[in-house]
Parts: structure tokens; sequence; C-alpha cells
């Protein structure tokens, strides 16, 4: 484990796939196993609840029980739910509920039912940061349309709402504004497909998605970028980077899965609105994944 006690968002933690059965039933025994068997293979814990936790159409049973079963797995200083909701004062409850589970910490998109403009965003993060958890903020403007750009999370950060932001946005030049104008900010390397990038300028961790089917590979690779260690980074980066861009496409949830169950782990079945990949699609993820487990990194 790499992060200190009081920074426990630091180092790799995987934004868990959700094991479903063909029923759609979640199947909390293979969840709780699989929590395990990342941990077990190096990296540092766990987000539920993301987006390729499926949380958008979990209910609010199935949620909650999804972060007891994490913590129950693997403990609770090793476990950052995702707390996105439509409304602050259920992202709060959702928050709440984490602590009570034993939780050390939660992730949060700003508000996404619309545009948020910055007042409505800077309320969103304080009522949830009421809640007692530290927050790390998670900037995905290219899904939420709301752009948390380096002024306003260093605004976040200086009212105290957030102690750290997983970056999706792809533009990695914001790591050194971010550092500038809020360097006790930590930033997390948000998508898989910048991580190089943004280790290299300073990340401080890495909210992954590959490492589900991957987690060695994925945590040498994390470790020897965030060391400065090129020479083992970026042959493995150029490896693993056509699976890694998968993270940014649409259809990233899918692609994971496909892959978690070429490796002999299990992926499984999504929920709709989501459908299966095309043929042409998971013909794509699986040649890349084969290629990656023929070069030892599975």
């Amino acid at each position: 484990m790499t992060h200190p006690q009081n920074r426990p968002w630091r180092g790799v933690l995987v934004a868990t796939a959700l094991p479903l059965r063909d029923d759609l039933s979640i199947d909390y025994d293979r969840y709780a196993e699989h929590c395990s068997w990342l941990v077990a293979n190096g990296c540092d814990g766990v987000v539920p609840n993301g987006s390729l936790g499926e949380y958008q159409v979990l209910t609010p049973e199935e949620r909650a029980r999804v972060v007891q079963t994490a913590v129950a797995a693997i403990g609770g200083e090793r476990v950052m739910p995702g707390v996105a909701a439509y409304g602050s004062a259920e992202a709060r409850r959702w928050a709440e509920q984490a602590g009570e589970a034993g939780c050390a910490s939660v992730m949060l998109l700003p508000p996404n039912a619309y545009r948020a403009d910055e007042r409505s965003v800077l309320a969103h993060y304080a009522e949830v940061a009421r809640a007692g958890l530290p927050v790390v903020a998670y900037n995905n403007p290219i899904d939420t349309k709301v752009d948390l750009v380096p002024e306003l999370l260093a605004r976040l950060h200086g009212e105290g709402h957030i102690h750290g932001v997983k970056e999706f946005s792809g533009d990695v030049r914001r790591a050194y504004r971010i550092a500038e104008l809020a360097p006790e900010l930590d930033l997390l390397i948000g998508a898989d497909d910048v991580l190089l990038e943004l280790a290299v300028a300073g990340a401080k961790g890495w909210v992954a998605g590959y490492p589900n089917a991957l987690p060695r590979a994925s945590v040498e690779l994390y470790r020897a970028a965030a060391t400065g260690d090129l020479t083992t980074a970026l042959p493995l980066y150029r490896q693993l980077h056509p699976l890694l861009r998968w993270d940014s496409k649409v259809e990233f949830v899918q692609a994971i899965k496909v892959s978690m169950d070429i490796v002999g782990r299990y992926g499984g079945p999504v929920r709709p609105p989501r459908v299966p990949l095309l043929p042409e699609q998971e013909a794509q993820v699986r040649a890349a994944t084969e290629k990656a487990a023929a070069a030892g990194l599975a």
C-alpha cells in the first residue's frame, strides 16, 4: 500500500466493474472476490459506484450493498465510493452512507442534471463536504458538460470542499496549472490513455479502469511512470495503449468487461441502456487483449 493514511486516494484505485449474472442481478460474492483479487495483485484500493460500476442503473439498495461488500472485502480505508447524484441532498446522503459503511473518502461529480454554473458547483461540493468525509472531485466535462477548470478546482480546494481531483478532461496541460494554483490538491489520473503524461506531470494516483483485467501490468506501469522510470514505463505504455484508450470511449464498460472475460476473469453482461459491443468492436478488444496476454501482461 503506497498512500499515507490521511490521503487514502493515492496510488492505484480501481474503478471496479460490477459482475452481473445472466439475469442482470448483481453477484456480490463475485464482486467481493474481485476487490480482494485486485488488492492481492498490487492495487491500492477500489472505487465502487463509478460509471464503470454502472451506478446509474442500480437501485438504492444495490448501490449501498456494493459499498458494504467492498468494505467487507478489503477494509474501508481502501474504498472510495462514487457518490454522484442529480441532487446535492442525495449525493450527501450517499457520502453519509459511505461513512457509515467505514469508507475513508468519496468521489463526487459536479451537478450533472443540467449545465451547472460556478455558484451551483460550489454549493454542491459544499453540501456534500458537510457529510464529513474528504471529497475527491471528478472532472468529466465530456459527459457532464460541467468543466471543473483549474481555477474552479483551486477555489473548491481553498474553501475546503475537496482534497483531490480525478481529471478526465484529457488535457494534460491542466496538471501544471492545477499545481500552480492549488499545490496541495492531489491530482489523480482519470483516463487510462493519458496515464504516462499525467504521472510524469506529478499525479499522486490513478482512478483506473483496465486494472480490472490487467492489474499487475497496470500497476507496474503506474509505479514506473510515477517514479520517472521511463525506460520501463514507455515500452509498457505503448504495449497497453491499444487497450487503455478504450477507457475514453463510450463503450468503455463493455470493452473492459470483454477483456476481463478473455483473460479468465468474469466480466459478464451490462445493464440497459448499455448494449454489447458490435462484433467489429469486440474483435478489436479481443485482439488487443490477446496480444497483451501473449506478451505476459495478463
